[in-house]
């Protein structure tokens, strides 16, 4: 990282624009996600509102300005799956290779195990051939977060005019007990 000090703190409506803009390349640009479209900056926001009332969503900021963003989100609906996460990350193009995602993934742990969650999947576009579109990149990044390969399926997204796989990759980091604690909404933590 340069010198200036990154730190991480919890998303807020107001960022909406920022995280967008770092998300549009994404869309625009890249296989990384299979949204076709940007979405609006009133979508963007309704998505951040509703994550928020049961789960983390944070930034790192580094002089002021948001460099990328991670949050969780359910699973699966069913009542079963409360405690398992589905997390994403993204880090603003230039910042990679900073420590920025490890930072963001180490506090979105935090305080996903603070709220009772035990394990984490991420759902990630993948190519056996990296191409300008999509890179192997974010599976090894989780791999070395701990994450391991649960799942894959093959050709299932479709952008760019080439299809893609999507693997599962999943890490626990809590303790599996018969019967465990009720999950606390991430707003309801101190």
């Amino acid at each position: 990282m340069s010198d200036t000090k990154t730190y991480i703190r919890p998303v807020s409506i107001t960022d909406a624009e920022e995280l967008l803009a770092i998300y549009a390349p994404y869309v625009e640009n890249t296989a990384v996600t299979f949204e076709y479209d940007v979405p609006s900056a009133e979508e963007f926001t309704e998505r951040i509102r509703s994550t928020l009332t049961r789960y983390p969503y944070l930034a790192a900021v580094e002089d002021g300005k948001i460099t990328g963003y991670a949050y969780a989100g359910a699973f699966k609906s069913r009542s079963a799956y409360d405690w398992s996460a589905e997390v994403s990350i993204y880090v603003k193009k230039g910042h990679h290779g900073q420590g920025i995602g490890r930072m963001l993934y180490a506090a979105l742990e935090d305080r996903l195990r603070r709220q009772n969650i035990v394990n984490l999947y991420a759902c990630i576009a993948s190519t056996e051939t990296e191409d300008g579109s999509l890179t192997r990149d974010s599976i090894r990044f989780h791999e070395r977060m701990g994450y391991r390969l649960v799942g894959e399926f093959r050709k299932c997204g479709c952008k760019f005019g080439r299809w893609y796989d999507m693997v599962w990759m999943e890490k626990w980091i809590g303790v599996h007990k018969p019967h465990p604690p009720q999950i606390i909404p991430f707003c309801a933590l101190s």
